[in-house]
Parts: structure tokens; C-alpha cells; sequence
């Protein structure tokens, strides 16, 4: 049950914005194979002027956090980063330097599912 969250830079269209979360949600079940239903992702759109962005880079920028159950290996870790980064280059043109990605690993006992702690 991946948690994605992805903020960019508001401004682009339904599309492009659907395109991107179909990308990550394909490398998250190729490189950690997780169901094809479980899609938890929201995109957060940020005016230009409330994001300050690094130096050298575009507004095409992207901060994906993903949010897992403990448990992946490094190896997954590393398929997934690059998956994702290799497709949103490849099918809308985001350099690899406008990628920002973290994963983030809670322990099972800080979540909590249907009212219930998971660990």
C-alpha cells in the first residue's frame, strides 16, 4: 500500500498530470510489485511563487515521496527510483535533474488501516 504524494508546480494540463501519476504507479508495480488496484497518489500543485525551486532547476521539477511498508530491498529501492525517473524523461520529456525522490519507510506499527494498527 504505497502512499504517493508528488508536487510540482501548478499549471499543467489533466493530462500531463494523469500521465505522471501513471508512470509512478507502473514503476511501483514493476519494481515492487504491488497490486495493480492499489493506487494511492495525489498530486499537490504549488503556485510558481511558493515554490522555491534549486538552482538549474525548471519548472518541470518533481518532489515524489512515496510511502511504503517497511521491507523493500535496496535493489527494489534503486529499480523503482530509476524506473520512474526513465519514464518520466522518456514519455514527458522531465529531465532526470528535475526528479526529486524520496522513500520513506514507517514501521508497521504507525499505520493504521480500516481503524485498525497494522504492526
Amino acid at each position: 500500500m504505497p502512499l504517493v504524494r508528488i508536487e510540482m508546480i501548478k499549471g499543467k494540463s489533466p493530462d500531463y498530470k494523469k500521465e505522471i501519476l501513471d508512470i509512478v504507479h507502473d514503476g511501483l508495480v514493476e519494481a515492487l510489485g504491488i497490486e495493480d488496484w492499489d493506487r494511492f497518489q495525489r498530486i499537490i500543485e504549488i503556485e510558481k511563487e511558493n515554490f522555491e525551486l534549486p538552482e538549474g532547476k525548471t519548472e518541470d521539477f518533481l518532489l515524489i515521496e512515496l510511502t511504503l511498508f517497511p521491507g523493500r530491498t535496496k535493489e527494489q529501492k534503486k529499480a523503482v527510483i530509476e524506473m520512474i525517473t526513465n519514464s518520466l524523461g522518456s514519455k514527458l520529456g522531465v529531465k532526470e535533474t528535475d526528479v526529486f525522490m524520496i522513500i520513506n519507510e514507517p514501521p508497521l506499527e504507525n499505520w493504521g488501516l480500516a481503524g485498525k494498527q497494522k504492526g
